[in-house]
């Protein structure tokens, strides 16, 4: 089974962050793909340490955005259900 994964970010640079599944575990986690000049190696890093970074860096902010799609989208849902 291939990975599941949404893109985040594409940096100008061409480097790519995605939030990304794991098909064995179903563990969520961000991949970086490094822009091939600078070696197109590929990182995977646990939600909670990639947001554990002290600066908020526009791949940071497109997984918090994403993040709160989820709590909008609940919002409308509970008040649906009421």
């Amino acid at each position: 089974m291939p990975l599941a994964k949404r893109e985040l970010y594409s940096s100008p640079n061409g480097d790519r962050w995605f939030l990304a599944r794991g098909p064995e575990t179903g563990s969520l986690f961000v991949r970086h793909e490094a822009n091939v000049p600078s070696g197109g190696h590929v990182t995977d890093l646990d939600i909670s340490a990639f947001l554990s970074v002290g600066r908020r860096n526009p791949e940071h902010l497109a997984l918090l955005r994403l993040i709160g799609t989820l709590v909008e989208n609940n919002s409308e849902d509970a008040k649906t259900n009421r």
